[in-house]
């Protein structure tokens, strides 16, 4: 009985729909691809003015309130840019509201991890919190890229942290020069 469970199942997931694609890679194209472009967003881009700010003003209360307003401003952006850049008929990943949503949240989520060590009071705690934070969050980027998009981890990880660190050096520049 569990064989033709397992059998049935099979063949769910390798059923194709009208655009070619399994549940399996429906599934990628409707809810991982615009989580993980979100993720992605939201952990990298908030770097710079987070760490522009604490590195300028050393408050950690400023430093919050400058993260929190990036990440929200981000996922508003990536909200409306997933939603609005393609419907879903022609390329058949799904509904453009349900994607949105999927990528603003994951990027306010990317931007808001790495920013909440700043409500710890303490600069330098709060500092060495959120380096840690971003590191699990580039880790946990590098993994989803591994498991659904079949790349090698230490080159996906190579790749995000690379990345990561060029926008967290370039707040960190910035903020250098303006405390």
């Amino acid at each position: 009985m569990a064989q033709a469970a397992d059998e049935n199942r099979d063949v769910e997931n390798s059923a194709v729909n009208e655009n070619g694609h399994t549940k399996e890679q429906q599934f990628v194209l409707k809810v991982i691809q615009p989580g993980l472009a979100g993720l992605m967003d939201g952990s990298v881009s908030t770097l710079a003015p987070l760490f522009a700010t604490a590195f300028a003003t050393h408050n950690t209360l400023t430093t919050f309130l400058v993260g929190l307003a990036s990440a929200v401003g981000a996922g508003i952006s990536m909200a409306f840019s997933e939603a609005l850049s393609d419907t879903g008929e022609l390329t058949g990943r799904g509904n453009p509201v349900k994607r949105g949503g999927i990528t603003g949240i994951m990027t306010f989520i990317g931007g808001v991890g790495h920013t909440l060590p700043f409500l710890l009071g303490s600069y330098h705690l709060a500092l060495t919190v959120a380096f840690i934070v971003v590191g699990v969050e580039l880790i946990a980027i590098a993994y989803v890229r591994y498991r659904y998009f079949s790349m090698n981890f230490f080159m996906s990880a190579l790749q995000v942290i690379v990345g990561g660190l060029l926008v967290f050096g370039s707040g960190v520049l910035i903020g250098s020069r303006g405390g």
